[in-house]
């Protein structure tokens, strides 16, 4: 008698709660929960005196009703806001998909087997961060099967018909290549900017990423996992949502579900739904990790499967009947692309499907008529329609050229490798209203297209390379190793699709501009160039990619200058005068 217990938020530090034993047996001792507890997890301590003991952690659950079991339901809740329940509140275990009643009750035949129950937040309302940027719109089972638990959320009403959802694709962080400072004097600086810049002009701000926050290659080597990555992150202090992806798994483990389960235990559910404003967000999973030879202690081929699995197609079908409002604008964040990068057709573009089951995703989108997948894993940029209904977006990489140009001693720049910068999407809604656009890192949000003087595009290891020799550097060069007299221009608009307009004029006159699939010749000397300079052969998957969002014409003059117009299809218009000769260097913008 007389000790005290502290609870101390395991989320929240700043949360504890200082609590008088009321009596105590030989095993055990009996106190009461204040009004003002809350459900969490926790650090229990006891003191005496100036002693104390901690005695471990637990997850402290206060039911905000006492509802009665019901015969066959595992789990039970409320989900509430301000003291009272919320009606038709989407809830789900990752299998089944229910809704809460008229006073925010639910109930679940739960197996529970995919580890979480999670709500979808709905429209209007937020939850809790604690003291982290995850939004906590899940719990983790505490009970088998055979025990009925009662889980409630707790929600807080907010006004975010307004908002911007910041869509970060592939960070690949690792302690390697500069990465650290890279992305906090790049990424994080240039978001903070955005978010502040959104947050004045009254929307709020959500961040959304699109798969490989870390790189299971470094996992263990570099000891940099998702609890590096998220100390990393949190002064961006806007709530982020997580999408898995393929470098997001256990290198050690040679099972999809198994290593999945840092990612769980860190961040959450690998697909889940949630609602901001009158927008339906949709996170999946599409990747079947199968990592041949991983075992404990070895790195295995770190190889997978692109496919969305039977068991969530199975629980995406029944999120999607929860929509009746089928025109309900929805977006969908996964890793791998639904489709391959577009090819040309004379000037129309095409594009085979990535997935293993792309068909069987779309044909569950029937119906819905305003869907938008966003997509990384490729660290280039490209638009395509699959219908007038469904288009995809994926989106360059945070980390550009696996943080490679930008490392110390190489091009300073930080160039994806389409030549789009790297950088990030910003969506912006107002109600039903909404656009996007790609934000390039460290550069305003006009800046949307680079343009190249082709007669001063000739790229030679005696230019670009010295260390290194011309048979060497030949292979990357693609046509740019011929020196170019034509008076062409070239430029690289990473934004476009096929709504948006591109002009160049030469003295004011409208040049014809061609659409053309190439190579971006800044990303073959900020990359291919200084590694072969560095003495070591550029890794395949990093080099310039042929990409259709470049266009060319011809000039008349060599030195008039030439004026560029883009103009995307919500009408905004972007432009540049390029004055001639314009020199091709890694500083280039």
């Amino acid at each position: 008698m007389g000790d005290k217990l502290i609870f101390t938020s395991l989320t929240d530090a700043t949360k504890n709660f200082t609590i008088d034993i009321k009596s105590v047996t030989t095993n055990s001792c009996i106190f009461t929960i204040p009004t003002n507890f809350i459900a969490n997890s926790y650090k229990i301590t006891v003191t005496r005196g100036n002693q104390s003991l901690l005695l471990g952690s637990s997850t402290i659950e206060v039911p905000f009703n006492n509802i009665p079991d019901v015969l066959g339901m595992t789990i039970k809740g409320t989900v509430y806001a301000a003291g009272t329940g919320l009606a038709n509140v989407v809830v789900s275990d990752g299998v089944e998909v229910t809704k809460t009643d008229q006073n925010g009750i639910y109930y679940l035949p739960s197996k529970k087997n995919k580890n979480f129950v999670f709500i979808s937040i709905p429209s209007g309302y937020e939850v809790d961060t604690g003291n982290t940027i995850l939004p906590v719109f899940y719990k983790s089972f505490t009970s088998n099967a055979n025990t009925v638990e009662t889980v409630d959320f707790e929600l807080k009403a907010v006004n975010n018909d307004k908002h911007v959802i910041l869509a970060l694709g592939d960070m690949h962080l690792a302690n390697r290549n500069n990465d650290i400072t890279q992305f906090q004097n790049g990424f994080l600086t240039d978001a903070g900017k955005t978010i502040t810049k959104y947050k004045n002009e009254g929307y709020k701000v959500y961040a959304l990423t699109l798969g490989d926050m870390t790189w299971d290659a470094y996992w263990y080597e570099n000891n940099y996992r998702f609890g590096q990555y998220l100390d990393l992150m949190k002064t961006i202090n806007v709530p982020v949502f997580h999408t898995m992806g393929n470098h997001d798994n256990d290198p050690f483990v040679n099972a999809d579900w198994q290593a999945e389960s840092s990612f769980r235990a860190t961040l959450g559910p690998t697909y889940y739904s949630f609602n901001v404003g009158k927008v339906h967000y949709i996170v999946l999973d599409n990747i079947q990790y199968i990592n041949d030879k991983g075992a404990q202690g070895v790195l295995g081929d770190r190889n997978y499967n692109g496919v969305i699995i039977a068991d969530q197609i199975e629980w995406l079908k029944k999120d999607l009947a929860t929509i009746a409002d089928k025109s309900t604008p929805i977006v969908i964040a996964m890793h791998i692309q639904l489709n391959n990068s577009p090819t040309l057709s004379g000037q129309n573009e095409t594009a085979t499907l990535r997935l293993n089951n792309s068909t069987e995703f779309i044909n569950t989108l029937n119906g819905f008529t305003d869907v938008n997948v966003i997509t990384g894993h490729t660290h280039v940029c490209y638009a395509y329609e699959n219908n007038t209904s469904l288009m995809e977006h994926n989106s360059g990489a945070i980390c550009a050229t696996w943080w490679w140009t930008g490392k110390n001693g190489y091009a300073g720049n930080h160039i994806c490798k389409d030549g789009a910068p790297g950088g990030y999407g910003i969506w912006k809604f107002n109600n039903r209203n909404y656009q996007w656009l790609y934000k390039s890192i460290g550069y305003e949000e006009n800046y949307q297209f680079r343009a190249y003087d082709l007669n001063k595009v000739h790229i030679t290891a005696a230019k670009y390379a010295p260390n290194t020799t011309e048979a060497k550097l030949l292979p990357y060069t693609s046509g740019y190793a011929t020196p170019n007299n034509n008076n062409e221009i070239l430029v690289n608009v990473w934004g476009f699709d096929k709504k948006w307009k591109v002009e160049i004029l030469e003295n004011g006159s409208p040049l014809t501009v061609t659409r053309v699939r190439a190579l971006d010749p800044l990303h073959i000397i900020s990359y291919e160039a200084l590694r072969l300079n560095a003495g070591s052969d550029p890794t395949e998957d990093f080099v310039t990619t042929n990409s259709t969002h470049l266009f060319k014409a011809k000039a008349a003059s060599p030195t008039s200058p030439i004026e560029i117009r883009v103009t995307d299809r919500f009408g905004t218009i972007y432009s540049e005068t390029m004055n001639r000769p314009k020199d091709l260097v890694v500083s280039m913008r």
